[in-house]
């Protein structure tokens, strides 16, 4: 399923087309020959620029210099977030994905700083939207939580909608369509108290799309049909084109061959139509689909190419490590405003000091000793001087060196990645066809084809992960985690890799709520790494454990498995960089040696603690204790 084309935005409705742009520019004439632009004036005109599309995007970034401009001239404090937000969008309809991070992000940080609660939730939610684009889809589904815990907390039941249906689609996603379920029931809901005030357009299209993902082709259908009938009747050609998407990789399922064919023309005009590459870029990965299906390899390796292509235009590998550094300054800035405040609060107590001994100087008492200390002190700075002197140039020749050896390991991966995505690309078109006349050997050999493609990207993630870590770049952000809520989601995610094993995952909780503060993404990393560790080393048909318990101070969670086992001399290394214990993977994974120390890296900054209890052919206990 094309997930990336899947994720129906309803926060920014800048795809409607309500107004013309005679009219706003009559506006702007208007607007220009008043000596002092009204503020409300300014905040309509923003409103209806939200509604452009991408057809429009210079009069988008004409409109925000014009609100920035007359803004300036009347201080109106909340102009500078709309025309961030405006800046923002223009970028987005540009394709320049990194910029419109960092509008997006300068845009929280100022409706931040003037406490404005609906401006920050409407920032999360274009920050989600592109988060998506660039497929990084537990960045987005973190931003719609914090959106919509904004607007639980306002009350405000269309933004609750909204959320919980995109919410809805990114969860399907990531693989867990009954998760996505339970967010788009709770949005029906809301739609049901007030029949009549959303558009359901998105909502039935993310609920068929959890369907889809289910394999229960004729409800997914069901749901598509609808969108497609009622925009059709609107005439609304930029939804059209998702109805005709999602109607034919349906039919393509269901070896209704001439039905997708029929979808996937009109998709392919409305596309071009539009004018849209990204559009385009996900009907040609659906035709690739569509001909792998009807076992014509050529034209699907053709499409294949040609997605590829868009797709890789559209989205670079320094545009998502740019984006993630864009993220990082966010939170530096945050860290900068506390640091400020700590020197104010430093600064007042100098001048405390300073006072005394103004006043003791003007007593006279301890004259002399005063002289001899600030003679002292001078001497000692100037030394101090020196050393802070030759400290930074040391500095600056290791950060030189450190950015080197970031270059070097970035163009590294990125060569090592193009072999990798080449042999995933063939075991993928040899997955999407007809396979039911493979033998068993020859199934198992495409899976480890793809296994081995799969375990090569990791171990470029991991080492590009250590990297990171040594140089401190990921900020501790603490907040209060459910487990038993994040463990479930935790186990979902390897659902489906411990089905191909017929192992059983099961999870033993404490049949009560248990809350933890603690860091949301090392916290998910430490277990995902174990509880693949688990998997790899555990026979077929056998079975794997979490188990969660609590005291007065502490949460233990534990991973057991019934695996191989680990020998007791290879136990003191068990956490060594690079180090591989004798232990091997029961159906050749692959293991590069970096999981074990990072996730003991990852549980220290957590200020927990982690143990091992294992023994040859015993299987395998990992403990984890973490504060409350």
């Amino acid at each position: 399923m094309l997930n990336d084309r899947k994720v129906q935005v309803v926060g920014l409705n800048m795809l409607k087309r309500k107004i013309s742009l005679l009219i706003l520019l009559c506006i702007a004439v208007v607007q220009h020959g008043l000596t002092q632009t009204d503020t409300t004036a300014l905040a309509n005109l923003y409103d209806r620029v939200l509604d452009f599309d991408e057809t429009k995007q210079d009069s988008v970034i004409y409109y925000a210099d014009f609100i920035e401009s007359h803004s300036k001239d009347i201080h109106f404090a909340r102009g500078k977030i709309l025309s961030l937000r405006l800046r923002g969008i223009y970028k987005e309809f540009k394709n320049d994905y990194y910029s419109a991070i960092d509008y997006y992000y300068q845009c929280l940080d100022e409706a931040h700083r003037l406490k404005r609660q609906d401006y920050e939730a409407a920032a999360l939610g274009d920050l989600a939207i592109v988060y998506n684009t660039i497929n990084q889809p537990e960045k987005t589904r973190d931003l719609y939580k914090q959106a919509l815990q904004l607007a639980v907390l306002r009350k405000e039941q269309s933004s609750i909608f909204t959320h919980n249906t995109n919410l809805g689609s990114i969860y399907t996603k990531l693989g867990m369509p009954d998760t996505a379920l339970v967010y788009l029931k709770q949005a029906e809901e809301i739609a049901e108290k007030f029949p009549g005030k959303f558009d359901l357009g998105s909502l039935h299209n993310n609920t068929g799309n959890a369907w889809f993902y289910k394999k229960d082709w004729n409800k997914a259908l069901s749901f598509f049909k609808i969108n497609y009938v009622n925009d059709v009747q609107k005439n609304n050609r930029e939804m059209l084109w998702y109805d005709c998407l999602n109607m034919a990789d349906v039919y393509t399922e269901m070896s209704r061959f001439d039905s997708a064919a029929k979808f996937l023309a009109m998709a392919q005009q409305i596309a071009s139509d539009l004018g849209s590459e990204r559009k385009m870029a996900d009907v040609y990965s659906l035709y690739s689909k569509y001909h792998a299906r009807r076992a014509e390899y050529k034209p699907a390796y053709e499409y294949f190419k040609r997605w590829y292509q868009i797709d890789t235009a559209l989205l670079s590998t320094h545009t998502i490590h740019s984006v993630t550094e864009l993220q990082e300054k966010y939170h530096v800035k945050q860290k900068e405003l506390e640091n400020k405040e700590l020197e104010l609060e430093i600064d007042r107590q100098k001048l405390h000091k300073r006072n005394l001994i103004l006043l003791m100087s003007v007593v006279g008492l301890f004259a002399i000793s005063a002289v001899v200390m600030l003679l002292l002190i001078r001497n000692k700075n100037k030394q101090l001087w020196k050393q802070n002197k030759l400290i930074q140039q040391q500095n600056d020749k290791l950060a030189q060196l450190n950015v080197d050896k970031n270059s070097l390991i970035s163009v590294v991966s990125h060569d090592l990645s193009g072999p990798f995505t080449s042999i995933k690309m063939w075991s993928q078109i040899l997955q999407q066809s007809d396979i039911s006349n493979f033998s068993s050997d020859q199934k198992k050999a495409l899976y480890r084809i793809q296994s081995s493609a799969d375990n090569g990207e990791m171990l470029i993630r991991n080492i590009l992960y250590i990297e990171k870590e040594e140089i401190n770049s990921h900020t501790l952000k603490l907040e209060q985690l459910d487990m038993n809520a994040f463990l479930e989601d935790v186990i979902q995610i390897y659902y489906q890799q411990a089905k191909q094993k017929d192992i059983t995952i099961y999870y033993e909780g404490m049949g009560k709520p248990v809350f933890i503060m603690s860091d949301r993404y090392m916290l998910n990393r430490i277990l995902e790494n174990l509880l693949s560790n688990a998997l790899k080393f555990t026979h077929r048909d056998k079975s794997v454990w979490l188990v969660l318990t609590e005291d007065a101070n502490d949460v233990t969670v534990k991973i057991k498995d019934e695996g191989v086992g680990i020998a007791a001399e290879d136990i003191p290394y068990l956490f060594s960089r690079y180090r591989k214990i004798s232990s091997m993977p029961t159906e050749g994974e692959y293991s590069t040696g970096l999981g074990l120390s990072i996730v003991k890296r990852l549980v220290d900054e957590l200020n927990g603690k982690i143990t091992c209890e294992s023994g040859q052919n015993e299987g395998t206990v990992f403990s984890i204790q973490l504060r409350k």
